[in-house]
């Protein structure tokens, strides 16, 4: 098979090499897949770039998120899967075989039935992205009737948050950095949208929110945006949080918090398992069924351009999903 893969953590020009690998077979409860997209996430590029330490294998073929066609099934997996479009998670999370190749093998609970009416391409972007979001909108269940906060609104969770959320019966607010994101996450359906960066950001969000009645908060930055959760969050509502880069280490107002009865749910989409995954997966498809997602994907790469996709990811200039057709 023709695959990416790096033997060396570093730079993406340097360490990327594209070439023939042996085609995998599917151990007993495994599938056989052949990929027609890959998806390219932040963690993949952080990965391969050794910010999460040395590779463990004598070679590597990243990318998390996926989606193809079933070819072949191991001993225990129902033979009539063979055909079935489907979509990837955790292709490359603590596995040396990633979807950045012509095929992959992985445990069958993690190719998940892909809808006739979502792409391939599109179909790359729901392991991570629309994943994380999913869990980030429904983890307390139902949100119909609720005021749900969405931070970073026009990033590749934000956006797919903001459509979950809408579609769960729920009012979005979200906050943005500038015009052009503010436009992408007016786009996906929220109803105020506010620019964070703009004097007057708070008495906009308290105006927009209509003061202290947000239930939940999907957080890209949990330390960096605490001041303004803290300000618009109801009483026991629900700070879901999936990243906080520019302040890794937020102190926490602990008694403002605590008599308002702030619910933390600090996740990684990664780990999740037996219900919460069920959940995500059967949502995610259901809104899908529902024709309740748009995609947003910024830039499709050949795989023999995978370093160029690595590089568009870690520009950070691009707003949407990289995906790699195969």
């Amino acid at each position: 098979m023709k695959a990416a893969w790096y033997d060396k953590t570093g730079d993406a020009q340097s360490v990327l090499q594209i070439g023939e690998r042996a085609d995998p077979a599917p151990a007993p409860g495994e599938v056989l897949v052949r990929v027609r997209a890959s998806g390219v996430n932040p963690s993949d590029v952080k990965t391969r770039a050794g910010a999460r330490g040395p590779i463990p294998f004598d070679f590597a073929i990243p990318h998390s998120d996926g989606a193809g066609v079933i070819e072949a099934v191991g001993a225990g997996v129902d033979a009539a899967r063979i055909g079935e479009r489907v979509w990837l998670w955790n292709g490359a999370w603590k596995r040396q075989m990633g979807t950045c190749a012509q095929l992959i093998t992985l445990p069958a609970e993690q190719a998940v039935h892909l809808p006739d009416n979502t792409g391939f391409d599109a179909g790359a972007c729901l392991g991570i992205p629309a994943s994380t979001a999913c869990y980030g909108v429904f983890s307390g269940g139902s949100v119909d009737g609720q005021t749900v906060l969405v931070t970073g609104g026009a990033g590749a969770v934000g956006y797919y948050a903001i459509q979950l959320a809408k579609w769960g019966g729920a009012r979005v607010v979200s906050t943005v950095s500038g015009p052009e994101k503010a436009a992408i996450a007016k786009a996906a359906g929220a109803d105020a949208v506010i620019n964070y960066r703009e004097e007057g950001a708070l008495e906009q969000l308290l105006e927009a929110t209509r003061g202290k009645s947000v239930d939940r908060v999907v957080e890209v930055e949990f330390g960096g945006n605490l001041a303004l959760s803290n300000a618009v969050l109801k009483p026991e509502g629900v700070i879901a949080t999936y990243g906080s880069m520019a302040d890794p280490t937020p102190q926490l107002p602990f008694y403002e918090m605590m008599f308002n009865g702030t619910k933390l749910d600090m996740y990684l989409v990664y780990l999740l398992q037996g219900e919460k995954r069920n959940m995500v997966c059967s949502t995610v498809n259901k809104a899908l069924e529902d024709g309740a997602l748009q995609h947003m994907i910024a830039q499709v790469f050949p795989l023999e351009q995978t370093a160029n996709a690595h590089i568009a990811v870690e520009s950070g200039a691009t707003i949407g999903n990289i995906v790699i057709e195969i």
